[in-house]
């Protein structure tokens, strides 16, 4: 059995909506009759931008991926940072659509809720809201507000709302309302490559070192936290860190000694075996939850990461579903009845 963590899922329900809106994100039919997506990031074709769920659970069969866990894929999430009054309905849409998938499919989903972070009584209200819908375990959180603790402080009404219900919150990477996204020019050279991996790790990398460095997570001791992609740089850089803490602050702990939290997972998203290897040396086997970015090719690639890293079978299919299980297990027991039916 293999949990997949890292689902991103853009629901059809979502294109309606988007047809209705003028400014972006929506969608319009061009000069030469096709029908585009416009988001802050540009313009798309509309092909492939939303989700088919007989494709998905094919998919999922011909990879051995048991449960998803879906999350609003990271074009979409502009949704999010919208005032109030346009996040609100469009945020819910999504909870409920696909909410009703895990219900409609028992055991082959669950889900992270999208919150209207614009507005953190909002966002706490309909976090409260979705919690109570079949499937949703949690919520998706945009990475740029974990990079410091005081980045956090206006998000602490969310992890307060997770620790009551025992939830996972997942930090993505990905911007705040406001923030100026993407922080590399797009006619910089390499573009793709420094904003989606040089970019991307160095802002989980920030994210981390708040989430292991700090009291934050021990505050909410309840609430689960997973952060993808091995939690940015981390496991690579952890030697340096120490080196540095030796010259700099040997009264403090060593970075490496703090890095493993009871209530903080890592998912394996886009990694192979090496990276796998040094972040289990880093954070423990018991913290690395599998995950694919929800496609056939992350599937297919994580897949044969997790069966080429240095681990034991044990080991293995404690990346592949246990660690998981004891990270949400609780919150959706269909998952739990499958795993024990395995």
């Amino acid at each position: 059995m293999t949990i997949d963590m890292h689902a991103h899922w853009s629901p059809p329900e979502l294109i309606d909506i988007y047809r209705a809106r003028t400014e972006p994100p929506m969608i319009y039919r061009n000069d030469d009759g096709q029908d585009v997506i416009k988001t802050r990031r540009g313009e798309q074709g509309f092909d492939g931008m939303f989700d088919n769920l007989e494709t998905r659970l094919a998919e999922m069969d011909e990879h051995g991926i048991a449960t998803a866990v879906l999350s609003l894929w990271g074009p979409h999430q502009w949704i999010e940072r919208l005032p109030v009054e346009e996040a609100l309905p469009l945020v819910r849409r999504f909870n409920d659509c696909t909410s009703a998938v895990c219900a409609e499919n028992p055991g082959r989903f669950a889900a992270y809720a999208s919150l209207p972070q614009a507005d953190m009584a909002a966002a706490v209200a309909e976090f409260e809201r979705a919690m109570k819908l079949p499937g949703i375990i949690g919520a998706i959180l945009p990475g740029n507000a974990f990079m410091t603790e005081a980045d956090l402080e206006p998000y602490l009404p969310i992890l307060e709302a997770a620790n009551r219900h025992k939830a996972v919150l997942f930090v993505h990477w990905g911007p705040r309302p406001g923030d100026e996204w993407p922080r590399v020019a797009s006619d910089t050279d390499n573009f793709i490559r420094r904003m989606g991996t040089l970019d991307m790790q160095a802002n989980l990398s920030s994210c981390t070192v708040t989430m292991t460095m700090t009291d934050v997570l021990d505050r909410f001791p309840d609430a689960r936290f997973h952060i993808h992609n091995l939690g940015g740089n981390i496991s690579f850089e952890v030697e340096r860190l120490d080196h540095r803490s030796l010259l700099d602050s040997p009264q403090e702990p060593l970075p490496s000694t703090r890095l493993r939290k009871p209530n903080l997972w890592f998912d394996c998203n886009s990694f192979g075996a090496k990276a796998i290897d040094l972040g289990v040396a880093a954070y423990g086997v018991d913290r690395i939850v599998f995950a694919t970015d929800g496609t056939a090719f992350g599937c297919d690639w994580t897949n044969k990461a997790v069966a080429a890293a240095d681990l034991t079978e044990d080991q293995r299919n404690m990346i592949r579903s246990g660690n998981a299980m004891d990270m949400f297990g609780h919150l959706l027991p269909q998952a739990a009845a499958s795993q024990a039916a395995e």
